[in-house]
């Protein structure tokens, strides 16, 4: 009986360390950036996207705000650079329901991988989304007639200052993806919650020209330090005050929501 039995193999351990969780994690981001290249249609609103809201901006209210079209985008592209970065964040909320929706992760569940593994390579695996992101905006800026003032370091740690706050962005993206119970519901509540912080901020007008009830609550937006941030980094203009502000605002916001979306990922998986 032993010998027809075989020889027996060890129980796979009930909990992975550091470093398999990690090892898993990277597979697992790997399987998002290959999501996001099969997905063209992901890869389609990605582009498009950046080249709409800059036309329609630029054109529509250039004139009427800065006086001309090539000075409002020297003034509008950083904050269209926050505003389409942020709002792809949402996709990965988009994912995470649909993945859950399909059971994807109820064959993860079954697999012996750390189990914040799929979550983790899920968030990862979009930072690919913000950097094409990112890309675009500058690149269609740059034919439309933007130039960065500052150095290619500045205007690279403007970048990197972009997808630091969206990596913290895509948590709360998360967790409304674990929350809802549809893509249709994560994009209302995305919507309820991102157009209130990108749109009520110095993104596309300075803050002055605001009424002062609006101006209290434009103050005190995270998007309104990292357009700041930014807009200082490529174009030139107070940069140490707001760039801190935004790493802070950035840690805070991966503080508080990156523990609610794994604590609700393990509650549903």
């Amino acid at each position: 009986m032993t010998a027809l039995a075989g020889p027996a193999f060890p129980a796979p351990p009930r909990r992975l360390g550091l470093r398999g969780g990690l090892r898993n994690t990277s597979t697992l981001t790997w399987r998002s950036v290959l999501k996001i290249r099969t997905n063209m249609e992901d890869v389609l609103g990605l582009s498009l996207n950046p080249i709409m809201f800059l036309l329609l901006f630029t054109y529509v209210f250039g004139g009427a705000i800065a006086g001309g079209t090539h000075a409002y985008l020297q003034f509008e592209l950083p904050g269209i650079l926050v505003l389409s970065v942020v709002f792809a964040t949402l996709g990965t909320g988009l994912m995470l329901n649909q993945d859950i929706a399909g059971g994807v992760f109820d064959r993860f569940r079954s697999l012996p991988i750390a189990r914040w593994a799929p979550l983790a390579g899920a968030v990862l695996g979009d930072m690919v989304r913000y950097m094409i992101s990112v890309a675009i905006t500058l690149g269609f800026g740059m034919i439309l007639g933007f130039r960065i003032t500052t150095s290619a370091l500045s205007a690279f740690a403007g970048c990197l200052l972009v997808l630091a706050f969206a990596l913290a962005m895509c948590w709360v993206s998360a967790l409304i993806g674990l929350l809802a119970k549809t893509p249709q519901g994560v994009q209302w509540f995305g919507s309820l919650i991102y157009f209130p912080l990108t749109f009520g901020s110095n993104v596309l007008v300075p803050t002055q020209t605001m009424p002062g009830w609006l101006q209290a609550f434009v103050k005190v937006n995270p998007m309104t330090d990292l357009t700041e941030a930014v807009r200082g980094l490529l174009v030139g203009g107070p940069v140490a005050t707001p760039v801190i502000r935004s790493l802070l605002w950035a840690v805070g916001i991966f503080a508080v929501f990156a523990p609610l979306a794994v604590r609700v990922y393990r509650r549903k998986t």
